[in-house]
């Protein structure tokens, strides 16, 4: 069985949570050139997912389009509403999900950042990850009249309810075809390709594990911290395949057991801002950031001795992931 890996980086502004719309410094890209040498070390064809303000940034564009240019890595698009032209919603919280934003706005600004990447970098993007996960059927609907063929926008296992976004908390884990109007729902004829980061468990039932997560969350039982103790004792242990959210051995870990179910992909995934120490609330320190970057080289050269094959996420249209787990789509890790 062959096993692609994709990684799909939120290539993006310094600030974090923060939401402005323009004065959005872009100083961590001039670390991506570093972070790449480690990727070529081992052959492995990134796709930087960008936003407005690296995409009109002269010194990110060169960067970038001469990585590009090589053939050393992707472009993909990556939207910011607050910082997405044209500026006519106002800046708060739950407007910085492009799902809570009108249609009409949704498509004037993906137009406006779809056409400065196309024409800055000299080529037609195809994959598309929302910024903050805010991905719904009006952003499906944009991105598909756009001439996108693959989103990275839907975290399986998680609820982003609470911060004004989506609930993704029954996303399938596996590779699936939809129609724009049903985003969350398998449709073999669909016109997009919906490709999930990895996020998951190391237990099988990921479904069961799930609800036990959601349950041990919410009062009372969430005073005895018992979500705490299953995961030290290794009983209930919920990771993403981010050095930003989990360790080197971790991320190998849920990578090996991901296999083990049956997935023919695996997507790492992480924010261009944590090459920047102190910029993203993952990485504070030059230590701090050597420890992330050893933690991704742990997981490319446990990819790389099982003799996986490192692509970049447009590759997954060849359709070599669309049915990810036969006949458990949705149901299974």
């Amino acid at each position: 069985m062959t096993v692609h890996v994709y990684i799909t980086i939120d290539t993006e502004e310094d600030s974090w949570d923060v939401y402005n719309a323009t004065d959005n410094p872009v100083e961590n890209l001039k670390r991506i050139p570093e972070l790449q040498r480690l990727f070529d070390r081992y052959g492995a064809v990134p796709t930087y997912l960008i936003n407005w303000p690296v995409a009109t940034d002269d010194r990110a564009r060169e960067i970038l389009k001469g990585i590009c240019d090589d053939g050393r890595c992707e472009i993909g698009t990556h939207c910011h509403p607050w910082n997405t032209p044209p500026y006519e919603e106002e800046i708060s919280v739950e407007n910085s999900m492009m799902c809570n934003l009108p249609e009409a706005l949704v498509k004037k600004k993906m137009t406006r950042l779809h056409a400065a990447i196309e024409d800055r970098f000299n080529l037609t993007p195809a994959c598309f990850r929302a910024g903050r996960w805010g991905f719904d059927e009006k952003v499906a609907r944009t991105i598909d009249s756009l001439g996108y063929r693959i989103d990275t926008s839907i975290s399986p296992f998680v609820d982003w309810a609470p911060y004004g976004g989506p609930d993704f908390s029954r996303g399938h884990t596996a590779a699936y075809r939809f129609h724009p109007d049903h985003p969350m729902a398998s449709d073999p004829k669909g016109t997009l390709l919906e490709v999930p980061p990895t996020v998951g468990f190391y237990q099988k039932n990921g479904r069961s594990c799930y609800s036990l997560m959601e349950k041990l969350r919410k009062k009372p039982l969430s005073r005895l911290r018992l979500l705490g103790i299953l995961d030290r004792l290794g009983l209930l242990n919920f990771r993403w395949l981010s050095p930003e959210l989990s360790s080197g051995p971790e991320m190998v870990r849920l990578a090996r057991q991901c296999i083990r179910f049956g997935h023919r992909y695996l997507n790492l995934s992480f924010h261009s801002t944590s090459m920047l120490p102190g910029k993203s609330p993952f990485v504070g320190s030059e230590k701090d950031l050597a420890r992330f970057l050893a933690d991704i080289e742990m997981f490319l050269d446990y990819a790389a001795g099982e003799g996986f094959v490192f692509s970049p996420l447009s590759a997954a249209l060849n359709g070599h992931s669309t049915h990810d787990i036969p006949g458990r789509l949705g149901h299974g890790q």
